[in-house]
């Protein structure tokens, strides 16, 4: 099968179907680079997908990535980034080796298809010269034959005609032979016209023709060959990424197998542990206490002992009063459990030292008093928190990391302290490096001053000394926290991380111990005196740090007492000293002698001189 052969009459449909499979060639090289285009596209919407849900730096997302949720989802991301370039991969190759191959063959091959109809048309247009002068001659071997028709016809005539001259006769002879000549050569020409073009025609459907149109064919199937090598390429530039695809999914699975879910319940223990205990079982209060009052001082006071040893013994004893501030709580427990004695009324005070006792003037009970302090502040989950309570209400987070609980203190302290050492060991290396630079420049002075390093390298040393110190004050904070949580019993971690529940049991308790008295004073024995000073030496454990009561004014000694009772301080007549408390309506006023010195006198034997500008101090953080 030949083109030159089978269609050696349609030169125009071969041209018109050569230029449609040109047409259809750049129609799949643009099918191929919208392609492309769309496997970019598809790839930056990849990696912007990936980069949006990727955790920001130095912020709360970051440290959401260690559990192993999240650490598979940061997988799936970092797979989908290089799942987006492999198709940017696709996109390169079908550009390289398909898009640009096939622009440049097509840009050849209108060259080529080009050249073959030039010759084609080339040799149409010698074949039409070639047949206009084959009809040329044949016209004029026409023409020459009836001229010379004519002229026979003439000489005949003339020659038939008894009135003509012989040299009319001899004339027409004549012109006849010539036309008869002109014809023949006429006939010569056309004959020899005729036998080339016959040559040229048959060279021309036989030769040229044939082997223009076979070059036709000839570059229209490579056409095709090389359009079907391309779409083979399209696959195969798919094909080779499929195993990378196939990897970046297999990573997409592995994540996800990965999880763990026991571990990430244990990262959020981690994260979240205070480290306190649950609070304990809240004891009965019994409210028909009041009704046994009845009962004689003696068996009133054996029944508080009794009370006293259930509320302090066993689960109680290691609980601390929560919420509320040392010197305030010890104000509580120490004051002076009974009235004020009234002022002498003898000249010399000192002959009547303490005076009757008034059974009128009630005591407050002390549960009005803890719950004046319950209500004037929000409640704190610990005692330590008493402290923090202004610093985070300024906006301030303590060096110490006391504001948190105490196994996330524990971390942050150890977080500080990596943090730490990682600075001095950068810094010891930078020391390093200017001393052996320093030495080099001693070796050789020619490449600089060595004494123009000393001062970098006594600030270097300066920052590494700064830095163990911060470093020494990190690790003993955190020697304390490790230190006291293993090693605390159970009821002492209890008292760290006491909540509000506890905090009523305990002011529940003290308050009845004091309402349990007829006349509202305070007539505990021996083993609750004890049992406070337990208490007490507790607090002093918990708030070795705070700051003694500010002073709100002064008062001057009226009478001479002699503080014999707990919480009492004796006091000569006309000595001057610091009142730190207000009397609170129970007729006591809280002084001060000196920074160690403090207690409670009764209001009637001092005259009090307060401060209006430290008048706000008697309410107490």
């Amino acid at each position: 099968m030949s083109w030159g052969t089978e269609l050696w009459d349609q030169f125009d449909n071969l041209e018109k179907h050569t230029q449609w499979g040109i047409d259809i060639l750049e129609k799949y090289i643009k099918f191929v680079k919208e392609r492309t285009e769309i496997e970019l596209s598809y790839a930056k919407q990849l990696r912007n997908l990936s980069k949006k849900y990727q955790p920001k730096k130095n912020s709360k997302e970051e440290e959401e990535y260690k559990y192993t949720a999240c650490k598979a989802f940061l997988s799936t991301l970092n797979e989908m980034n290089d799942y987006a370039g492999q198709h940017e991969v696709i996109s390169e190759n079908m550009t390289s080796q398909i898009t640009v191959d096939l622009m440049r063959y097509v840009q050849e091959l209108k060259q080529e298809r080009k050249s073959n109809f030039h010759d084609g048309r080339k040799a149409q247009q010698h074949i039409e010269t070639c047949w206009k002068q084959l009809e040329s001659s044949k016209r004029r071997f026409e023409r020459d034959c009836k001229e010379a028709d004519r002229a026979q016809q003439y000489f005949e005539k003339m020659d038939a005609d008894i009135n003509v001259t012989k040299a009319d006769v001899e004339k027409a002879r004549q012109q006849a032979q010539l036309r008869h000549q002109m014809a023949e050569d006429s006939k010569a020409d056309y004959s020899s016209i005729l036998q080339r073009f016959n040559q040229e025609q048959w060279e021309y459907y036989h030769t040229h023709i044939p082997n223009i149109f076979q070059k036709i064919q000839e570059m229209e199937e490579r056409r095709i060959v090389r359009i079907g090598e391309s779409m083979k390429t399209y696959a195969e530039v798919d094909r080779q990424v499929i195993p990378i695809i196939g990897k970046c999914l297999d990573g997409i699975v592995k994540a996800a197998e990965s999880i763990d879910q026991k571990n990430d319940s244990q990262l959020v223990v981690e994260a979240y542990k205070s480290g306190f205990e649950p609070p304990g079982d809240i004891e009965f209060e019994d409210y028909t206490q009041p009704m046994k009052r009845t009962v004689s001082e003696n068996s009133l006071s054996s029944s508080k002992e009794g009370k006293a040893e259930l509320k302090f013994g066993g689960k109680s004893r290691g609980k601390l009063w929560p919420f509320i501030k040392k010197n305030k709580l010890m104000s509580l427990l120490t004051s002076p459990h009974q009235p004020p004695p009234p002022p002498p009324a003898s000249a010399s005070p000192s002959a009547v030292p303490n005076g009757p006792q008034s059974p009128k003037q009630q005591k407050e009970p002390l549960s009005h008093r803890f719950n004046e302090f319950m209500t004037s502040k929000p409640k704190i989950h610990c005692f330590r928190s008493l402290k923090r309570g202004l610093s985070l209400k300024l906006g301030a987070t303590p060096e110490d990391f006391s504001n948190l609980p105490p196994e996330q203190r524990r971390k942050k302290l150890q977080q500080k302290v990596d943090d730490l050492n990682k600075e001095i060991q950068k810094e010891m290396d930078q020391r390093d490096a200017i001393t052996k630079m320093k030495d080099v420049y001693l070796k050789n002075p020619q490449m600089g001053d060595p004494a123009s390093l000393d001062h970098k390298l006594a600030e270097a040393t300066q920052n590494i000394e700064k830095l163990r110190l911060e470093t020494h004050k990190f690790e003993a904070w955190l020697a304390e926290v490790e230190g006291r949580l293993p090693a605390r019993s159970e009821q002492a971690r209890r008292q760290s991380g006491m909540y509000d529940g506890q905090t009523h049991q305990t002011v529940t308790n003290c308050a009845q111990d004091r309402e349990s008295s007829p006349d509202g004073s305070y007539t505990e024995e021996q083993s609750q005196e004890s049992e406070l000073k337990v208490l007490a030496a507790d607090f002093d454990d918990e708030f070795d740090d705070e700051e003694p009561l500010p002073a709100i004014g002064t008062c001057k000694a009226l009478y001479t007492f002699e503080g014999q009772n707990e919480g009492t301080i004796s006091v000569v007549e006309g000595e001057m000293l610091s009142v730190i408390e207000e009397d609170k309506g129970d007729g006591w006023t809280r002084i001060r002698r000196s920074e160690d010195e403090e207690g409670y006198v009764p209001t009637s034997y001092v005259e009090v001189y307060l401060d209006k500008n430290a008048k706000g101090a008697k309410t107490y953080i």
